[in-house]
């Protein structure tokens, strides 16, 4: 699988971004796509994932109720709605993909097989 992150730039406090991946190649029955987050100096993050048959969503806390993650099935692409944004929500952003593996692993960035390049998310304060 192959992905695309697009969509980043620069939002003042309080705005919204949406960013977009799209994917390409074959996918299994438990495919799922995450968005991950790398702040300078910082460990790259989970964000928020999906999985792609069952829309099961996940968040990380921070961005419960401001962030959105949906996907496309006929164009074979996912968004991240971001709203209320933050300073600290300033990263580089990454959509990753992963086939199968457990539940309890879906936040865990080793678990991800295939990572898009990254798209900057600039918040303003």
């Amino acid at each position: 699988v192959q992905l695309q992150a697009s969509g980043g730039g620069l939002v003042q406090t309080g705005g919204s971004l949406r960013l977009s991946c799209a994917t390409s190649g074959r996918t299994q029955s438990r495919f799922a796509v995450g968005w991950f987050r790398q702040a300078f100096g910082e460990e790259r993050e989970f964000v928020a994932a999906i999985r792609w048959n069952e829309q099961s969503t996940f968040y990380e806390d921070d961005v419960k109720g401001r962030f959105t993650i949906s996907r496309d099935n006929a164009k074979k692409m996912v968004y991240l709605q971001m709203n209320s944004l933050k300073p600290e929500d300033t990263a580089v952003y990454y959509c990753a993909a992963r086939e199968g593996g457990i539940l309890s692993t879906i936040r865990q960035k080793e678990h991800y097989h295939s990572w898009g390049q990254g798209t900057l998310v600039t918040v303003s304060s």
